[in-house]
């Protein structure tokens, strides 16, 4: 397999079915600025700005969040228990139907 099948809500409620490749090192805040969903990842995926925060909303095993990720999100607007950076949520196999909502822009 070298695609899964990713949902993003966006802020509106809009549901998308995205395709995400396997091989190519992706994250999810770089699979929606390549469906050119309203997601900035200004620090470009280095878990320093926290504006590609979204919710968790699948029963989707993660990787335990690192140290970077929690000091960012501690700094968070609309942070919740479910809340992940998108830029630290590599595609791979393992997190095939994964469903996530896109947090509040401050």
């Amino acid at each position: 397999m070298n695609e899964i099948n990713v949902t993003v809500i966006d802020r509106e409620g809009v549901s998308h079915k995205l395709v995400a490749p396997t091989d190519m090192s992706m994250n999810i805040m770089e699979v929606c600025k390549a469906y050119e969903l309203p997601v900035k990842g200004e620090c470009g995926g280095m878990a320093m700005c926290a504006t590609c925060q979204c919710y968790l909303e699948s029963d989707t095993e993660l990787p335990e969040q690192s140290d970077d990720e929690l000091d960012m999100l501690d700094q968070a607007f609309f942070v919740e228990d479910n809340s992940r950076l998108g830029c630290q949520i590599q595609i791979s196999e393992e997190i095939d139907g994964i469903v996530v909502r896109l947090a509040p822009e401050e």
